[in-house]
């Protein structure tokens, strides 16, 4: 079913929300289990009527769980980046459920949109193209561009139909901290501070969407995550890796989530050690030496199935899929432990490898080349 965007509705909303807003009574977070598989509707509408309300709600989809709101309403939004603590000029998503609500979203979709949207929609991809005037620049981070995606997860799909609006839905967590990918992660996070979070159990994929820009000649890399950079590259050629990336200043704009800021941080500092696998275990072994003499709980990520005396060790094994969707619940699994330093191998940045260890350089706390 296709959401129909037009300014009445658009506006009628709007004026609900802003009446709601002023009666609203002191926040408590509803927890509310619902089917993955076949998401019951009663549930739906329960969520879809805060949406509409102008609140807060945080969902499931494929990659995390977001926390959304409706993406043409400034005043909700705004509430999206208070709960969050998140800076202002930070971009966010907007999900949608229907192809035809990116034409009204958006001023133009070039050749390129089209091939990755048969290939990869609905699913982890989030395209960056030219605005239109119909969305509120607080929901672009103050930017011409918008980025969009269509996820998979077929709550997310039901609860952005039932609530006749696209939703603005970056990862349902406090600002820097590790991405949610259970309903327990969100409360943690966010209780007391949204209307309703949605358990739809475990997300899949584990880190976010890949975001490209293809606002521009040649389609730029922003952010690599569930769709692979070799599999965009396999449909449509070339394509430019943003200088952020590859830690190099630059001067272009940041035209998405997680490229200005320190993401997915857990409490403890994160030194991530990258080089051969001998010389990197080298380390490791010094370093937790180290760090233990000075009396610090120390905890090992690494690929290696070694036993090492840490306060918590890690074996991520050579599964690439499981790596990721373990990554954030990992580095929320060492605060519980209250481990002060993570000691983290490095992987290959092939695949998915190069979104799981942009999630890991975004985290750390020192990066050691060996």
């Amino acid at each position: 079913m296709m959401i129909k965007l037009t300014l009445d509705n658009i506006r009628t909303l709007n004026m609900t929300a802003d009446i709601l807003f002023k009666n609203q009574a002191k926040m408590q977070t509803k927890i509310l289990k619902i089917n993955p598989k076949k998401p019951q509707i009663s549930k739906i509408k329960q969520a879809a009527k805060i949406i509409k309300s102008g609140n807060l709600v945080a969902f499931p989809t494929e990659t995390v769980y977001g926390l959304g709101a409706n993406a043409l309403d400034s005043k909700s939004v705004k509430k999206i980046f208070i709960a969050k603590g998140r800076p202002s000029d930070n971009p966010l998503i907007i999900h949608i459920s229907d192809i035809a609500d990116l034409e009204i979203l958006v001023d133009y979709i070039p050749n390129t949109a089209h091939e990755l949207i048969d290939k990869f929609w609905p699913g982890p991809l989030t395209l960056v193209l030219k605005k239109s005037k119909l969305v509120p620049k607080i929901t672009t981070g103050g930017i011409n561009t918008v980025a969009i995606r269509m996820p998979e997860n077929k709550i997310a799909q039901a609860l952005i139909r039932e609530s006749g609006v696209p939703i603005a839905a970056p990862s349902a967590n406090i600002s820097g901290r590790p991405s949610p990918t259970t309903s327990e992660h969100v409360s943690n996070d966010l209780d007391g501070k949204i209307s309703m979070i949605l358990d739809g159990g475990k997300t899949n994929i584990g880190i976010e969407s890949t975001v490209i820009d293809l606002s521009r000649k040649t389609p730029l890399l922003l952010r690599p995550g569930g769709v692979t950079l070799e599999q965009l590259q396999y449909i449509i050629g070339k394509i430019t890796i943003h200088p952020i990336l590859q830690e190099r200043k630059t001067k272009l704009i940041s035209r998405s989530p997680g490229m200005k800021y320190r993401h997915y941080s857990p409490n403890a500092k994160i030194i991530l050690i990258d080089g051969p696998n001998d010389k990197v275990q080298d380390k490791i072994l010094r370093l937790l030496s180290q760090f233990k003499k000075q009396g610090k709980k120390v905890g090992i990520m690494t690929t290696v199935n070694t036993r090492y005396k840490s306060d918590m060790t890690v074996f991520l094994g050579n599964n690439l899929d499981v790596m990721a969707a373990n990554l954030f619940k990992t580095f929320r699994e060492f605060d519980a432990k209250k481990i002060d330093v993570i000691l983290v191998q490095g992987i290959s940045r092939k695949g998915l490898g190069l979104g799981i260890m942009n999630r890991v350089e975004k985290a750390a706390y020192k990066k050691i080349k060996i």
